[in-house]
């Protein structure tokens, strides 16, 4: 048993949808969160500054004495993940090999789509890690860099927000896939406007909470499951922002009371 929490981190709030299916699944676990809301979102930007930005977010959670943590951003994991990985001695997860692989599995007719960060896009990740488990796959790839601003700006129930989903999913509308990765941790709280648009005989994959399965396998393995009797958990969360903006959208999602500080980092 280890009661230490977990530690995640995002460029902002999409980690949210990984915190909010890991209380779901792992309940007696502690999470210490922290978004970097502040520069967020972390698509556009060249890949150097999301190694620096990211390695400050870990940095951070290390001196919260996390036993492992989930790099709860795809763009993040596309650049960074691996070195980080290498360089602690604590696990370290990332969001795109769980999901990948779930696509895969809910795939049909082996025509996949991907949506994510134009960096996450850019790095063809996804494409390379389906490809590389199922050859006969076909991936297409779709950068929405407008979709990330929205949920930062709590814009997700707004005309504007099903008017940018709209435009910005056509180009897939018609490409005949069975399975679509949100492939940024944002997007899950825009699914609905997704689902909509891309019909109901579309899958939507959700990267982050596919991720949570492989948390508990690792939990598991390496013995680091949180005691029960170890008392309620006490969740942690952090913004480079403003608190209340997080915590409106955060209380939204989790649909619970929560306590937020701002951090610089």
């Amino acid at each position: 048993m280890d009661n230490r929490p977990i530690g995640f981190l995002d460029s902002g709030v999409g980690g949210l949808t990984v915190v909010r299916e890991l209380i779901r699944q792992l309940p007696q676990e502690e999470v210490v969160y922290v978004g970097d809301s502040a520069r967020a979102p972390y698509g556009p930007r060249p890949a150097e500054q999301i190694r620096e930005f990211t390695w400050q977010l870990v940095r951070f959670l290390l001196t919260k004495n996390v036993k492992m943590i989930v790099i709860a951003c795809n763009t993040a994991t596309a650049i960074v993940w691996e070195e980080i990985k290498e360089k602690l001695d604590i696990p370290v997860i990332g969001v795109i090999l769980p999901g990948a692989g779930a696509a895969i599995k809910a795939s049909q007719t082996g025509r996949i789509g991907v949506i994510g960060t134009p960096m996450t896009i850019q790095s063809d990740i996804y494409r390379e890690k389906i490809q590389f488990l199922a050859p006969q796959i076909e991936v297409i790839s779709l950068a929405c860099p407008r979709f990330a601003p929205l949920v930062e700006s709590n814009e997700i129930n707004s005309s504007l927000a099903k008017k940018v989903v709209y435009e910005s999913l056509a180009p897939l509308a018609e490409a005949e896939l069975d399975t679509l990765v949100l492939g940024c941790t944002h997007y899950p709280l825009l699914g609905a406007l997704i689902q909509r648009v891309m019909g109901s005989n579309v899958s939507l994959i959700d990267s982050g909470a596919e991720c949570v399965r492989d948390i508990s396998v690792l939990l598991n393995y390496f013995q680091l499951n949180r005691s029960w009797s170890a008392g309620s958990s006490r969740h942690q969360f952090y913004t480079t922002a403003s608190a209340k903006s997080f915590q409106d959208i955060a209380e939204s999602w989790l649909k619970q009371t929560i306590d937020v500080e701002h951090v610089d980092l």
